[in-house]
């Protein structure tokens, strides 16, 4: 039996009920905003940040990721609202069984159960588009099932309009940072997360990446159980990172080692990474007792950028290396920053030797020495941000936004586990060899074998 037609496709009526619950929350924290501007009660931001954490976190749902998003985005929000938001939880409260039921006959037809060893009916984890059931296959296989939210699509697209609003507001009190194209590219991201099938493609893309790296394991697609809004994939057994943040520093440099190939090799080799090193999206597996490396559990946020790109990192690392001003700037034009003036260039350089400075220091150390993990990069993007409002403006390249999100985020990894290592080696060996033309290559070939072409 053929599954029902869809009635979810960004519905008009859903997509008004949703700007009308969000609007209401969003729209007395917004004109306080703008008052507080207005009248010159610049010394209010951190209580009209608190309040609007307070409107957000009563949501729930894509506005949640996208404020979560923001939060860890050097520049796209004034620290006092950084901070807030990043306490923000996107969990949504789980479906109950009675529409997981009628959910999965929306996706597989009216037999689905049958398609199933088992399928357990209380979800095994909740997040702001899905929830995920832990299932078997009809020959006993462990399998995660991720089943889409209803009417997410709509919910999307409603809050997305929301946000626009809110970074309009935001570049009216704050001129030093154009924020246009970093809603563009939340957005583009977001809408992306919705289409499972792509997720698909993304997974199997990481599987070929990463297939000769032992410590990162890539669930396998279960395409005959999968559809646009419902993702079958392998279970990866693992325990959750920061339950072994108290082991031995090998255990501790073994894992954070998987992490640096997980992230860095994909973006080295193919120019992609995965855009949200969220530790929820990670778990550890174990061999003969003993911590082997880690399971890769998502594929939604996975950004595919030009070989260019790729080459102006590179080239920005190396004119730091070599002091080679010359080269640095090349990168940053390479990005997309233009109009470009010495006293710009200093700005970005702080930021970028801040980066950058784990990978050309030639020892075994911390990623940041004494920095708690959810404090790493606040205390630069401040001064940039400082410097951006007597020297900018300045419009941040929307490629540049997941890239530098997710070097944060990876950066926190490394803080929670304390880890010791050589980073300048790992990068040393990460980009050996390392030219765009091979990059376009293997790129290519990479995205044409998981339908991504």
């Amino acid at each position: 039996m053929s599954p029902p037609t869809d009635r979810e496709a960004n519905r008009l009526t859903a997509r008004a009920a949703r700007y009308a619950r969000v609007g209401t929350q969003v729209g007395g924290v917004a004109a306080r905003i703008a008052g507080t501007r207005l009248f010159g009660l610049e010394g209010q931001r951190g209580s009209n940040a608190a309040a609007l954490a307070s409107a957000l976190g009563g949501l729930k749902g894509p506005i949640m990721k996208v404020a979560q998003l923001m939060a860890t985005i050097p520049e796209a929000l004034p620290p006092e609202y950084a901070v807030e938001l990043a306490k923000l939880q996107s969990e949504a409260p789980p479906m109950g069984w009675a529409f997981v039921k009628r959910r999965m006959m929306a996706e597989l037809g009216a037999d689905w159960m049958g398609r199933f060893g088992s399928f357990q009916r209380e979800p095994a984890a909740a997040a702001s588009l899905g929830q995920v059931h832990r299932a078997t296959s009809l020959d006993g296989r462990p399998l995660a099932a991720k089943l889409q939210y209803p009417d997410m699509q709509s919910a999307v697209e409603a809050d997305l309009g929301q946000l626009d609003f809110i970074f309009a507001l935001h570049r009216r009190m704050d001129p030093a940072i154009d924020t246009r194209e970093i809603a563009k590219e939340i957005g583009e991201r977001v809408r992306e997360e919705l289409d499972y099938r792509r997720e698909a493609k993304h997974a199997a893309l990481y599987a070929h990446m990463l297939a000769d790296e032992a410590g990162v394991r890539v669930p396998r697609v279960w395409p005959e159980l999968s559809t646009g809004r419902l993702l079958t994939l392998d279970w990866l057994e693992g325990r959750r990172l920061l339950e072994f943040t108290g082991e031995s520093l090998e255990v501790r440099n073994r894992i954070a080692q998987a992490m640096f190939a997980a992230w860095w090799l994909p973006f080295s080799r193919f120019g992609t990474i995965h855009g949200d090193p969220h530790l929820g999206n990670y778990t550890v597996f174990e061999d003969d007792g003993a911590a082997g490396g880690i399971n890769l559990l998502d594929y939604g946020c996975i950004r595919i950028f030009p070989p260019s790109f790729v080459g102006g990192v590179v080239d920005l690392y190396e004119g730091l290396k070599r002091g080679d001003d010359a080269r640095v700037v090349h990168a940053y034009e390479t990005w997309g920053f233009q109009g470009l003036k010495r006293e710009l260039i200093d700005v970005l350089n702080i930021w970028a030797r801040f980066i950058y400075g784990p990978l050309l220091d030639d020892r075994v150390r911390t990623i940041a020495d004494g920095v708690a993990p959810g404090e790493y990069g606040r205390r630069e993007a401040f001064r940039v941000h400082r410097a951006l409002k007597e020297k900018g403006p300045v419009t941040v390249p929307r490629e540049f936004v997941f890239m530098d999100r997710a070097a944060i985020g990876l950066g926190g990894v490394f803080l929670h586990l304390k880890a010791e290592l050589n980073f300048h080696r790992l990068f040393e060996a990460a980009i050996a060899d390392f030219s765009v033309q091979k990059v376009a290559a293997r790129q290519g070939a990479a995205l044409a074998k998981a339908g991504l072409a």
